[in-house]
């Protein structure tokens, strides 16, 4: 698997389970026992996916006495927004030409025969005109 931070961040976003405790991080700090709450696994399995999270910078751990609670990092979203980002663009930019294209199909003016073609095919599947 590649090493680079924005791969081990799509790797760790790609589990749904990661994604909930992100969801529920971002509400404000929990420890291990509170995040595993609402799953049905075990308490050792939820720490191999903080451990993920962990790996990936998306989460970190804090210590207060013996309590040691998880919080939500942003800043790797921000990568993955930013590199979504770029893409998002990149298609707006596609289906904008392609949505002129269509409009410059559908005002050209159309012939007798392609007039005609509409009607011929409703003809064939025996639908009225």
């Amino acid at each position: 698997m590649p090493n680079d931070p924005l791969s081990r961040t799509f790797a760790a976003l790609a589990d749904p389970t990661r994604r909930a405790i992100l969801s529920r991080l971002a509400s404000g700090e929990a420890t291990v026992t509170e995040l595993a709450a609402p799953f049905r696994m075990s308490l050792p399995a939820v720490s191999k996916h903080l451990k993920v999270l962990e790996r990936a910078g998306l989460i970190t751990r804090a210590q207060e006495a013996q309590w040691r609670p998880r919080r939500l990092e942003a800043a790797p979203l921000k990568d993955v927004s930013d590199w979504v980002e770029t893409y998002r663009r990149l298609w707006e930019e596609r289906l904008d030409r392609l949505d002129a294209y269509i409009r410059e199909l559908q005002a050209e003016p159309r012939g007798p025969q392609e007039a005609a073609a509409p009607k011929l095919a409703r003809k064939r599947r025996g639908s009225p005109e």
